[in-house]
């Protein structure tokens, strides 16, 4: 079997957590896949859908489609597998305002697929509106890239950490009053920002760390609480929870806000806490801060539950959708 996978940027964590993790499972599961990213003009995209006709099936990631790009991918492709792991029907900027040109766009893509592989149940019911061929498969991460033989010495510091996108950050600065209440009143606390993009506090020091995919696990070890806010809204309750996973797989306790799959993989009192003002964001951090049996305790249960989330196990599932969507292809009418 081989497979176009199309997808606006190769190089975003959407595509390298839920696609490029997963294609060397693909080639030995006999998945052979080709993967282009989507071009600007209408004539290179319409050149691009044409080629499918050489695969026995594209595999959509994310893009969602306007009338033209819709017809003539309709018109080549054998088979059409969407993938989606954010809220794409709604503006994350404006995510009270319904933006029908959005709206008609994800309907159009879901309508399309021979199959739809939702990143989360929430997802995954707004797509079967329009399809009922939909599956979840949530995004994954490699467990054992999180450990580490030794840890740097304890330097007596307990560090809070957030990791993120520049556009994303935003969700941190909420948060912020509480970490200048917590700076005050824990002169040992560090707040550590992996991200491209970074704030400061007054009462906190800040240590700012730029992303790189082969240093952010290394990163996360060496902290002790990890910190996941969430506005609550529409779009953010399409949120996958990546953050959440990756302190767990680095042996964390989190707090976070009890938003979309956050609440489900925080389990509150077991795994972590939740936390949805302020107040609420003081107390919980604080206990942890003061309790490092809780803290251990805490990370110790978030590794058990990350564990079904790792990349080898999403990847086999994988294998097993594309291969029933791809099986007795043939050309659209």
């Amino acid at each position: 079997m081989n497979l176009l996978v199309v997808t606006n940027n190769p190089t975003n964590a959407s595509f390298r957590q839920r696609i490029e993790a997963h294609l060397v499972t693909l080639h030995e599961n006999g998945i052979d896949c080709e993967v282009a990213k989507l071009p600007p003009g209408f004539l290179q995209r319409r050149k691009l859908f044409k080629r499918t006709d050489a695969f026995d099936g594209i595999f959509l990631h994310r893009k969602i489609l306007n009338l033209r790009d819709a017809f003539w991918l309709r018109r080549y492709s054998r088979k059409i597998i969407y993938d989606f792991d954010d809220a794409v029907m709604y503006s994350a900027k404006k995510p009270v305002s319904c933006c029908m040109s959005r709206q008609r766009r994800f309907r159009r893509s879901v309508e399309l697929a021979d199959l739809v592989i939702a990143g989360n149940p929430y997802l995954a019911e707004h797509a079967r509106k329009f399809n009922s061929r939909v599956k979840v498969l949530p995004t994954g991460l490699n467990t054992k890239a999180y450990t580490a033989e030794t840890k740097p010495e304890n330097d007596g510091k307990i560090r809070l950490v957030w990791i993120g996108s520049k556009s994303t950050l935003r969700y941190l600065t909420q948060i912020k009053p509480a970490l200048e209440e917590i700076g005050t009143c824990f002169n040992n606390t560090i707040l550590k920002i992996i991200c491209n993009n970074f704030i400061d506090l007054q009462n906190m020091s800040v240590e700012k760390h730029q992303w790189h995919k082969n240093s952010e696990a290394l990163d996360l070890i060496t902290c002790d609480i990890g910190l996941a806010p969430l506005a609550d809204d529409r779009f953010t309750r399409g949120k996958c929870g990546y953050k959440i996973l990756q302190y767990q797989a680095a042996g964390l306790a989190v707090v976070a806000s009890p938003v979309g799959v956050n609440a489900e993989y925080v389990q509150d009192g077991i795994t972590g806490f939740h936390a949805v003002d302020i107040p609420q964001w003081i107390d919980k951090i604080s206990e942890l801060i003061k309790n490092a049996e809780l803290r251990k305790k805490m990370g110790q249960e978030g590794n058990i539950h990350v564990q079904r989330f790792d990349s080898n196990i999403l990847a086999k599932q994988l294998v097993n959708m594309i291969k029933e969507c791809l099986k007795n292809t043939g050309h659209r009418m």
